[in-house]
């Protein structure tokens, strides 16, 4: 399994990583981190085995469309078949701004993808709604599918390979560039335009304020916090406690450049977002059963 990340992103990768770790410690899979420069693991994580990577860089992702909490590593997932294919024929990447809570990601490895390249999750608005068609293909004029979160990605490496889908990626790219509004996500969804297995939710909780209070009740694998706050830098209420507690207890340890306080109280039972979100979920109970009922165990994949 393997995360993409620039310096700036490194310690939450590695937060990531040791939580894996920590819950896999005879694991057969290895745990990689991934950068243009070689990622610097600090010695005192020395002990969980992770490998460091150096991708070797790729021109055309310089004319690729970037925002300002984005660097050029958002794309490096792309990369990843091709540069790491002498090594692996299934890789599982995730994003940095994860809170990894279990599951069986051996199985999940391990799981049949149907024939496709690719297994994820869908994007947040499509679990209530799954016919709502994405604005990228409005955009360019592609037909309704499915369309998923590119946090999380089960990559069989032989079919990527195949179909040739990092170099169908790149000529994309280069050619619509400006318009990929919602980067490597947008290049992923453009190109296999709902030719991928199914994840259940449980593996890319998307935490958002219409689903987090479902996350509660079910208990993702993957926690994944989606949009502009994480549990490094979220305003008081915005996030549950836990999340930063735990984070901030492994940056005082390995990071302590970048150590925080603890995160303040979470959101009050009678505070206006707190009912907003009540409200939000009770109208949309009866769309996330039916969403939640696809998936019967965490392992299910829809074809």
């Amino acid at each position: 399994m393997a995360f993409c990340c620039d310096d700036r992103y490194l310690p939450y990768a590695l937060f990531a990583a040791s939580q894996i770790a920590g819950q896999a410690p005879q694991r057969d899979f290895d745990i990689c981190l991934c950068g243009t420069e070689k990622p610097v693991i600090p010695d005192s994580l020395a002990g969980l085995g992770l490998r460091a990577i150096a991708l070797a860089p790729e021109p055309a992702l310089a004319g690729f469309g970037l925002d300002a909490r984005r660097s050029e590593s958002a794309y490096h997932r792309l990369l990843l078949p091709g540069q790491l294919a002498a090594d692996y024929d299934r890789i599982l990447y995730l994003d940095s701004d994860i809170f990894v809570q279990g599951g069986d990601i051996a199985a999940l490895l391990g799981a049949d993808l149907g024939g496709h390249a690719v297994a994820a999750v869908r994007d947040n608005p499509q679990w209530r709604t799954p016919g709502r068609m994405p604005e990228e293909f409005r955009t360019f004029r592609l037909g309704p599918a499915r369309y998923l979160n590119s946090g999380v990605l089960l990559i069989d490496v032989p079919r990527w390979q195949k179909l040739g889908l990092t170099e169908r990626m790149l000529a994309f790219g280069q050619s619509r560039g400006g318009q990929l509004k919602r980067h490597d996500q947008t290049l992923l969804n453009c190109v296999l335009h709902g030719d991928w297995a199914e994840l259940s939710p449980k593996w890319n909780w998307q935490y958002s304020r219409a689903a987090r209070l479902h996350e509660a009740m079910l208990g993702a694998n993957i926690v994944h916090f989606i949009g502009p706050e994480k549990p490094w830098n979220a305003p008081a209420g915005a996030l549950p406690p836990r999340f930063g507690a735990e984070l901030s207890r492994f940056l005082r340890q390995h990071f302590p450049q970048r150590a925080s306080a603890l995160p303040p109280e979470g959101t009050g039972p009678g505070s206006r977002k707190m009912l907003s979100m009540l409200l939000r979920h009770l109208l949309n109970r009866r769309k996330m059963a039916r969403y939640l009922a696809r998936f019967p165990t965490d392992l299910t994949l829809r074809p």
